[in-house]
């Protein structure tokens, strides 16, 4: 029994313990608040983007894409809306050409048959793109834009690695689009203090960004953001490399992430219970991430997968919380325990 226990037990352990990633060098300044965002729609305050004049952020709720432009006092200069209903808005960010791409990517209970991106335009109509994962539903928060145009999504994972997913092929508005899996990344736990779910928030992806240049990028956990440098705009050869680790700390539920475009970082919490949360930047993130060694560390490389079609319905809604998905996943694992032990009794 003893024996089978431990078996299991390290099984567990090699899910949940440390990663790949080991963060590096530079030590980074310490975040700034910017200002206050008191505004209550932003209360769920999910995705974050920023040009040289204004903030633009986004809440994960709704029954209508909506994208509040704020001025750098954080006070609301103008909404913009489109007459579409989101599933589960969870990041933005903003093109070189001036498009807001929205990631409805969310799906905390894991049953979305397609994902979807926004892309809102200053001078048309909001456009539509239906996503289909290879190998099944996935809960993301985190979209990354490289300067091409090219969107990856970054999948959250309680346990084990997150996903890097891109289009296969040309999106379309008739879609849906497959997606395919280029790489995976794994953060180790840190004591960043922050975050609803403690030391494993540390580790699970909630937000990206990419610097306006495209030569560097970001993904975030609730308590930490890591840099990456991008060779030659390539996203995949950059989550091969060595990230540059900048704590975050005491956000409740740090889930935005933005470069400005001179380079500084921001982030932004929702409020949760704890009210009015700051943007709050990292000054000089772009110079910190490119003045790194820049070494590359080991990647895992990604799973064998081959896109699958699938329906485009989106009518199933949950608020199964995040938290929530993380107990199922720790309460599955003492599940297989249990029954393993009993199996090991019987004989």
């Amino acid at each position: 029994m003893a024996a089978v226990l431990a078996g299991a037990a390290a099984v567990v352990a090699a899910l949940t313990g440390p990663a790949a990633w080991a963060a590096a060098q530079p030590t980074p300044p310490d975040p700034v608040d910017e200002c206050v965002v008191e505004d209550d729609r932003l209360a769920e305050l999910s995705g974050l983007a920023a040009d040289a004049e204004f903030r633009y952020a986004v809440g994960d709720g709704g029954s209508r894409v909506q994208v509040l432009v704020l001025r750098q006092d954080c006070t609301v200069q103008r909404v913009i809306t489109a007459a579409v209903d989101p599933f589960d808005v969870e990041d933005m960010t903003l093109g070189l050409d001036g498009r807001l791409w929205l990631a409805d990517t969310g799906d905390n209970s894991g049953q979305r048959e397609t994902v979807a991106l926004h892309v809102l335009s200053p001078n048309g109509p909001p456009e539509l793109y239906r996503l289909t994962y290879p190998d099944g539903p996935h809960d993301a928060e985190a979209l990354l834009l490289d300067r091409d145009g090219q969107p990856y999504i970054v999948t959250k994972e309680a346990l084990g690695s997150a996903g890097v997913y891109r289009p296969s092929g040309e999106l379309t508005t008739a879609g849906p689009t497959p997606l395919e899996l280029v790489t995976s990344v794994r953060f180790a736990r840190t004591d960043t203090p922050g975050g609803p779910i403690g030391s494993l928030g540390s580790s699970v992806v909630t937000g990206g960004a990419v610097s306006s240049d495209g030569e560097v990028l970001a993904l975030r956990t609730y308590t930490d953001a890591y840099l990456f440098t991008v060779p030659d705009g390539d996203v995949v050869a950059a989550l091969g490399g060595t990230p540059v680790r900048v704590p975050l700390p005491d956000e409740p539920q740090g889930e935005a992430i933005a470069f400005t475009p001179d380079g500084d970082l921001l982030s932004a919490s929702e409020q949760a219970e704890a009210g009015p949360q700051p943007i709050r930047a990292i000054s000089g993130a772009v110079e910190l991430a490119a003045a790194a060694d820049p070494t590359p560390d080991t990647t895992e490389p990604p799973a064998s997968t081959e896109p699958t079609d699938s329906a485009t319905s989106e009518q199933e809604r949950s608020g199964l919380a995040d938290w929530q998905a993380v107990l199922i996943a720790v309460v599955g694992a003492a599940g297989v325990i249990i029954v393993i032990s009993r199996i090991a009794a019987r004989r």
